[in-house]
C-alpha cells in the first residue's frame, strides 16, 4: 500500500503538488475566514438541571442576564450628586433601545449594593438583544465604541459577561499571533541545525503551513452545522504545526537516507514511503483517535477540541504522505542544497553511536532503572490526588484586562457584589391564584439554608417563578457548591416541580458529565490504540507495555499541573493568577492530546525496532539499533515541538497557558525518562516476550500485518506447532 503510494506520488508529482496548491489558495482565501465563524463559551454542560432551570425561566419568565457591567466611576464626585446620576442616564440614554433590551441601575432600584463603599462608584447592568449568546455579542459589537465613551465627567469601564468574551476573543487572536511570532524563528534556526541545509529544513514549515490552512477549511465547513469553539484554532495551530514539523522530519530525514544509500530517487521515495510512510499513518491514525475521544463529551469546549484537533492531525498526516513525497521526487538529490559550510547535518548512523551506547547502558541495569524510574513519575503525580476542578471564570483574562477589571472592583468595593446567586425555577402544576402565598414555605426553607444571605422572587410569569438565592461566596469558591446541593436537597413545594441553575450549579453538573462519562472516552482510546499497535507491530505485550508507560508519564504531568496552576508555584514566571483549581476541561483535553503525542513518539521507534528485530531476530541488538536510528531524531521533534507548544505557555488566557505548559512537562518526560530510558529497559525485561501475541493472532499477522519490511524474523517463527505460552517464556 504505501510502496504503491509511493510510486504514485512520485510518477504524479506535478499533479499532486497542482491540488496542494489549490488547497493552499482555498485555504488562504475562504479557509481563514474561520475566525469570523467560531462560538464563544461552550463550557457548560448541555441539557443537565442547571441548564434547564436557565431555559424554563427565560422560556417563561424572561431573560434578565447580566450582559454587560458598565462601571463609573469620579473622583470628585459621590452618587448623590445629581450631576453624577445626569452623566450616567444620558449616558444610558443615547444606547439604540432596539440593542439595549433593559437598564439597571441605582437610581432604578435604589439598592445600596449599586453603589461603592466610598459612595464615588456605581455600576449600570445592561441586557442585550439576541436570542443567544452569538447573537448578543454581535449586538455588543454595535454598541461597544458607544458603550466604552465615558460620559463626561466620568470614568466608565465595561465588564460583565458579554464582555468579557470579547476581551477573550480579542485575546485569543492576539495570543496565536504572538506565539507564532516566537516559534516559528526559533523552530527554523532549529530546524537548519537538525538538516544543515536550509532547503530540507524549510519542508517541514512547508507541511505546517499546510496542515494549519487545511485545518481551517474543514473547521469552517463545519461551522455551518455546528457550534466550533473560538479556542479550537489554538489547538489546530499548536497541534497541526507540531505533528506536521514530526512527520516531515522522520520522512525526510529516511529519504536522505535511502538517497545516501546510492538509490535513485523513485526507489529512495518509495522504501522511505514504504517504512517512515507507514510509520506515519499509524502515528497519526492513533493521535487522530486519542484526540476525536473528545467528541463523547457532550460539552462544546471539548467537542470543538475534538473537531480542530482531528482535523489538524488528519490534514498533517495526508500532506506528509502526498504533498510532501511530491515535492521530494520534484527536489531528488537538491533535498541536501544550500547547506551551510559549518553545519554538519545530523545523521541516524546505525554503528555504535550515542544513543546505541545509552540503550547497551541501560539494557544492562534494567531492573535498576525501572525501579529508581518509575516511582520517581508516581511521586512526581501524587499532586493530583489532591486536584480540584472548578469553572472558567474572569481570573482567566490576564490581569488589568479591563472586563477582568470590572469584576474585581464590584467584588472588592460594592458591599453584597462579591458574592453569587444560585436560580430556581419552580413550575406549577396549576398555576395558584397567590403565589407569593404558595411560595412562602419553600421560600423560608430557602432562607434557613446555611449561608444564604437573602432570597427574593425574580419574576412569575405563565405558571412558573423564578427565585433567586443569593450567597457571600463567589461562583467558583467550593463552600458555594455545598450551598447549591442543600437547595437541590429542599423537597419543592406539593403541585410543582423545581431547577436549581446558576454558575456554581453549572460547575457541578459540568463535573458530573465529565465523570461519567470519562470512563467511556478512556476505554475507547484504550481500546482502539491497543488494536492498532496490535495491527502494527503483532504484539500483545507492547500495546500493554505502551499503555503503561503513557499512564506513568500522563500522571506525572497531571500532578506537575496541579502544583503549578492549582497551588499557584510558579504563577509570577508564568504570570497567572491562581484561583486554586483547574479548569475541569482541562485535564480531559489534555488527557486526550497527551495520549495521543505519546503514542506518536512509541509508534516511531517501534517501527525501527520492529524493522531490525525482524531483519536480525536479537531483541537487545534491536532495541539498541532501533534507538540509535531514532533516538536523535525523537528527540528533536520531541524539541521542536516543545518550542511550538511552549510558545502557547506565554497566553493571556490561563487555561489556553495550562495547555501549552502541560504539553511540555508531559512531551519532555515522555521524550527522556519514558522513551531514552523506561522503553529500553523494559524491553530488556521482557526479552522476546515483547513479540507475544496469542498464537491465532499471530498467524494472522504474519500473514495480514503491517511490517516496516517484508522479510520474516531471522531465528524466530510462529510455527502452528509452537504453543503461545512456549513463545512467552523464549528470551
Amino acid at each position: 500500500m504505501f510502496e504503491t503510494l509511493g510510486h504514485f506520488t512520485y510518477r504524479r508529482r506535478r499533479l499532486v503538488l497542482a491540488l496542494t496548491g489549490v488547497l493552499v489558495a482555498v485555504g488562504l482565501a475562504w479557509g481563514t475566514g474561520v475566525f469570523g465563524s467560531l462560538a464563544n463559551g461552550g463550557f457548560d454542560a448541555p441539557d443537565t438541571e442547571a441548564a434547564n432551570a436557565v431555559a424554563t425561566i427565560e422560556q417563561n419568565v424572561g431573560r434578565t442576564g447580566t450582559d454587560v457591567i458598565v462601571l463609573y466611576r469620579s473622583s470628585t464626585q459621590t452618587v448623590a450628586d445629581p450631576s453624577f446620576r445626569q452623566s450616567v442616564e444620558q449616558h444610558l440614554s443615547g444606547l439604540p433601545s432596539q440593542d439595549v433590551l433593559s437598564t439597571t441601575t441605582y437610581w432604578s432600584t435604589r439598592s445600596p449594593l449599586f453603589v461603592s463603599k466610598d459612595q464615588h462608584s456605581t455600576y449600570a447592568v445592561l441586557t442585550l438583544a439576541g436570542a443567544d449568546q452569538e447573537e448578543r455579542l454581535a449586538t455588543f459589537h454595535r454598541i461597544a465604541d458607544q458603550v466604552r465613551t465615558a460620559p463626561s465627567g466620568l470614568d466608565a469601564k465595561v465588564g460583565g459577561e458579554i464582555a468579557v468574551f470579547d476581551e477573550v476573543n480579542t485575546q485569543t487572536e492576539h495570543d496565536i499571533v504572538h506565539a507564532e511570532t516566537i516559534s516559528t524563528p526559533i523552530v527554523l534556526v532549529l530546524l537548519v541545525v537538525v538538516f544543515g541545509g536550509l532547503v530540507a529544513a524549510s519542508l517541514p514549515l512547508f507541511v505546517g503551513a499546510l496542515a494549519i490552512l487545511g485545518a481551517f477549511v474543514l473547521l469552517r465547513a463545519l461551522t455551518a452545522i455546528t457550534d466550533v469553539s473560538i479556542f479550537t484554532i489554538n489547538i489546530v495551530t499548536m497541534i497541526g504545526l507540531g505533528l506536521a514539523i514530526d512527520y516531515a522530519l522522520f520522512i525526510v530525514t529516511r529519504f536522505r537516507e535511502e538517497l545516501a544509500k546510492g538509490n535513485d530517487v523513485e526507489t529512495a521515495l518509495t522504501a522511505t514511503m514504504s517504512t517512515a510512510g507507514r510509520t506515519v499513518a499509524f502515528s497519526g491514525i492513533t493521535v487522530g483517535v486519542a484526540i476525536s475521544s473528545l467528541v463523547l463529551f457532550p460539552v462544546m469546549f471539548l467537542r470543538s477540541m475534538a473537531y480542530g484537533g482531528a482535523a489538524a492531525v488528519l490534514v498533517a498526516m495526508a500532506a506528509a504522505l502526498t504533498a510532501l513525497p511530491a515535492l521530494l521526487a520534484v527536489l531528488g538529490h537538491r533535498v541536501n542544497s544550500l547547506r551551510l559550510p559549518f553545519l554538519k547535518p545530523r545523521e541516524a548512523r546505525a554503528g555504535h553511536g550515542a544513543w546505541y551506547r545509552l540503550a547497551h547502558s541501560v539494557m544492562r541495569r534494567p531492573v535498576r532503572y525501572v525501579l529508581v524510574l518509575v516511582p520517581v513519575l508516581l511521586v512526581l503525580g501524587i499532586p493530583f490526588l489532591q486536584a480540584q476542578l472548578g469553572g472558567v471564570d474572569h481570573r482567566s483574562l490576564p490581569a488589568g484586562a479591563t472586563s477582568r477589571t470590572v469584576t474585581e472592583t464590584l467584588q472588592s468595593d460594592f458591599a453584597g457584589a462579591g458574592g453569587s446567586d444560585i436560580v430556581v425555577a419552580v413550575r406549577f402544576d396549576s398555576p395558584p391564584s397567590d403565589p407569593s402565598t404558595a411560595l412562602a414555605p419553600y421560600l423560608a426553607k430557602l432562607r434557613q439554608v446555611a449561608d444564604v444571605e437573602n432570597v427574593r422572587v425574580g419574576g412569575y410569569e405563565n405558571g412558573v417563578a423564578e427565585l433567586v438565592v443569593h450567597t457571600h461566596f463567589t461562583a467558583q469558591e467550593l463552600p458555594a457548591r455545598d450551598v447549591v446541593h442543600d437547595v437541590r436537597a429542599i423537597a419543592p413545594p406539593g403541585g410543582t416541580q423545581t431547577q436549581v441553575g446558576g454558575e456554581t450549579a453549572a460547575v457541578i453538573d459540568l463535573l458530573d458529565v465529565l465523570a461519567g462519562r470519562a470512563p467511556y472516552m478512556a476505554g475507547f482510546i484504550v481500546l482502539v490504540t491497543f488494536v492498532l499497535l496490535f495491527v502494527a507491530f503483532g504484539s500483545f505485550v507492547l500495546p500493554a507495555k505502551a499503555l503503561l508507560m503513557n499512564v506513568l508519564s500522563l500522571s506525572a504531568a497531571f500532578g506537575a499541573m496541579v502544583w503549578i496552576f492549582q497551588d499557584g508555584h510558579l504563577s509570577g514566571l508564568l504570570d497567572f493568577t491562581p484561583a486554586g483549581f483547574l479548569d475541569a476541561t482541562n485535564p480531559v483535553l489534555l488527557f486526550a492530546v497527551l495520549f495521543g503525542l505519546s503514542m506518536d513518539y512509541e509508534v516511531f521507534l517501534l517501527s525501527r525496532i520492529r524493522e531490525e528485530y525482524d531483519r536480525t531476530g536479537d531483541n537487545t541488538q534491536a532495541v539498541a539499533l532501533g534507538l540509535q536510528r531514532t533516538g536523535g531524531i525523537i528527540t528533536s521533534a520531541a524539541l521542536l515541538l516543545i518550542i511550538v507548544v511552549a510558545a502557547f505557555s506565554t497566553s493571556g488566557i490561563v487555561f489556553v497557558k495550562m495547555i501549552g505548559v502541560g504539553l511540555v512537562i508531559a512531551i519532555a518526560l515522555d521524550a527522556t525518562i519514558v522513551r531514552a530510558l523506561l522503553v529500553p529497559a523494559t524491553m530488556r525485561l521482557l526479552g522476546r516476550a515483547n513479540w507475544w501475541a496469542p498464537a491465532p493472532l499471530a498467524r494472522w499477522w504474519q500473514r495480514n500485518g503491517f511490517r516496516e519490511t517484508s522479510e520474516a524474523p531471522q531465528g524466530w517463527s510462529r510455527s502452528n506447532s509452537q504453543s503461545s505460552e512456549e513463545e512467552l517464556v523464549r528470551r
